[in-house]
């Protein structure tokens, strides 16, 4: 496990596949925006809530030049079958080997019904189009979060 990269710091790249078996990197997206989040599991209740939630606002987040990536240990079928079913959007990236998660902070200890495991962490990072992390949310909830993160790129924007 590593910390959480901080505001400022280089973004940690990475390359793995996306829902369609493509090899998707960071460096892919130089120029742009993103908004990388972490998400638990495909298909459970506030997983479809939030990407169903960035899916609806793609258009918005794009016009403010930003692409959406949500990264799960899921795999790359699982993935493909969660985007079939609600129609998503965004892109999936299949982190099975939980790399980018343990770079990004994000799998990391957790209280669930008393009991301490580690597992993955709810988080975003909105990463500027230099490859640099512009803000962290390290542990998010759902309700309001995407609304969250388009008001904060709007104001880091300019």
């Amino acid at each position: 496990m590593t910390g959480i990269p901080e505001v400022g710091a280089a973004a940690p790249d990475f390359c793995v596949h996306d829902q369609d078996a493509k090899d998707i990197c960071l460096t892919d997206y130089s120029g742009k925006w993103v908004v990388l989040y972490f998400y638990p599991k495909d298909d459970t209740p506030g997983c479809t809530k939030e990407a169903c939630q960035f899916s609806e606002e793609l258009a918005e987040f794009r016009g403010m030049n930003a692409e959406v990536i949500g990264v799960s240990p899921d795999s790359i079928g699982s993935h493909e079958r969660f985007i079939v079913k609600h129609a998503l959007k965004i892109q999936l990236l299949s982190d099975t080997k939980r790399e980018i998660l343990q770079k990004y902070g994000a799998w990391r200890e957790k209280k669930l019904y008393g009991k301490t495991s580690l597992g993955v962490v709810r988080s975003t990072f909105l990463i500027d189009p230099d490859g640099k992390i512009a803000h962290v949310w390290p542990n998010v909830k759902v309700k309001g979060h995407v609304d969250a993160v388009k008001t904060v790129l709007a104001e880091k924007r300019g």
